[in-house]
């Protein structure tokens, strides 16, 4: 696959792309909030059932991401985008007109297959029209816009489904994400080719992909992704174990969960404006580690003083925090990954990449939920995490001393 030239306005087309993605996943989001309610009314047999269902799609792209990836060689990049558009929309409707656990099943299945495409799709997006001037900035455009859809498709549908009912929801969110179709036609040029090959796929060498910069990428990806999965899937249980299921603030009494999706809705309500500065900001000539570093620093930290019983107040700011420092981790760490995968084979670094966030993001809960029973579990989990990130940073640091000298004598010369 040949991508197409960067244009003039490089952030059109991951602007337009970025809300392709938000459109496409309103379904997804909504699930993870009424179907641990509304389980009955979908054909549900048992609670058990709704925790595959919220988890198969994950599961199913891990083996997959690779064929994707040789997908994106032999297809367009438009071709891919609006396969992925077509099939998220069709599993979304799926929702309010099938019922039943297979039938569900393979609903998000191809749901699975259909973000998979999105996403991969949209890291190509990000590395076609962009360069090392604005690749930070556009890549937490793109993240930070996408990431609005889970709010709005958690918010709306939480509120509108008591109304209208799943069914109905479903079919209206599956119609929406169509309007990416127009959108994609619109913001990605018809120039890609059918060739097969990336920017430097057509080395004979493909051991040469390889390299020391790509593996450490993947490692990172991978752990990254699970110190954050560990996160989201334990901020309510946090709140419920040290401050009981209900949490006094501003003389409203709020239970444990409805607390921790309000936190977490500040952070995709922020992602936008941050995830683009911070990107933005790691566009400079110190190059993006320094920011990177200091970013993991501040998580260990937070992560470390998150699992204790503090006043509620300075915990929730200390949360905020840790989630500010997950904005700028997770922005940084995809444009590192871009900026690695140009200069290697483009489609084969970033399905790789996508696979091992995928599986730290599965390996996560389940690792946090064995661990949490034992004498301390939690804070153990959190510490453990902690020390995780500085390890991290250590991991880095060589790298940034090294382009911190390189800039140096470049200034000086």
């Amino acid at each position: 696959m040949r991508l197409p030239r960067i244009t003039p306005n490089p952030a059109r087309p991951v602007t337009l792309v970025a809300i392709v993605t938000a459109l496409t996943i309103f379904g997804d989001a909504m699930l993870y909030v009424v179907l641990p309610i509304y389980w009955k009314e979908v054909g549900l047999t048992a609670l058990w059932q709704v925790g595959v269902l919220l988890s198969i799609n994950r599961f199913v792209r891990l083996p997959l991401n690779p064929f994707i990836g040789w997908l994106y060689n032999k297809m367009s990049l438009r071709t891919g985008l609006i396969a992925a558009v077509l099939m998220g929309a069709f599993t979304t409707v799926g929702y309010g007109v099938w019922k039943g656990f297979a039938a569900w099943l393979v609903l998000r299945s191809l749901w699975g297959i259909a973000w998979s495409l999105m996403r991969i799709g949209g890291y190509l997006t990000v590395i076609n029209y962009s360069d090392d001037t604005n690749r930070g900035r556009l890549m937490g455009k793109y993240n930070g816009i996408w990431r609005l859809g889970s709010m709005v498709g958690v918010s709306f549908g939480g509120v509108l489904t008591p109304v209208f009912g799943i069914e109905s929801m479903s079919v209206f969110f599956g119609l929406l994400a169509l309007i990416g179709i127009p959108l994609v036609l619109a913001s990605i040029s018809s120039n890609a080719k059918k060739d097969g090959h990336t920017q430097t796929s057509s080395r004979k060498d493909s051991k040469a992909i390889w390299t020391k910069p790509v593996a450490k990428m993947v490692v990172c990806g991978l752990f990254i992704s699970l110190l954050h999965a560990i996160f989201g899937s334990t901020l309510s249980l946090v709140i419920d174990l040290n401050y009981s299921d209900t949490v006094l603030l501003f003389g409203i009494l709020i239970t444990s969960t409805a607390l921790g999706g309000v936190l977490q809705a500040i952070r995709c309500a922020w992602e936008p404006f941050l995830a683009t500065w911070f990107g933005h900001r790691s566009d400079g000539p110190r190059g993006r580690l320094p920011l990177f570093i200091l970013s993991l620093v501040g998580a260990a930290a937070g992560y470390a003083l998150m699992p204790w019983h503090i006043p509620i107040y300075a915990w929730i700011a200390i949360v905020l925090f840790v989630m500010v420092t997950m904005t700028i981790t997770s922005t940084i760490m995809d444009a590192m990954a871009t900026d690695v995968a140009r200069n290697s084979s483009v489609i084969a670094v970033m399905t790789v990449y996508s696979v091992s966030t995928d599986l730290g993001a599965a390996i996560g809960p389940t690792l946090t939920f064995w661990v949490i029973g034992a004498p301390y579990g939690l804070q153990s989990i959190f510490i453990g995490c902690a020390a995780a990130f500085l390890l991290i940073g250590l991991w880095y640091r060589g790298d940034a001393l090294k382009r911190a000298r390189i800039h140096d004598q470049t200034m000086q010369a």
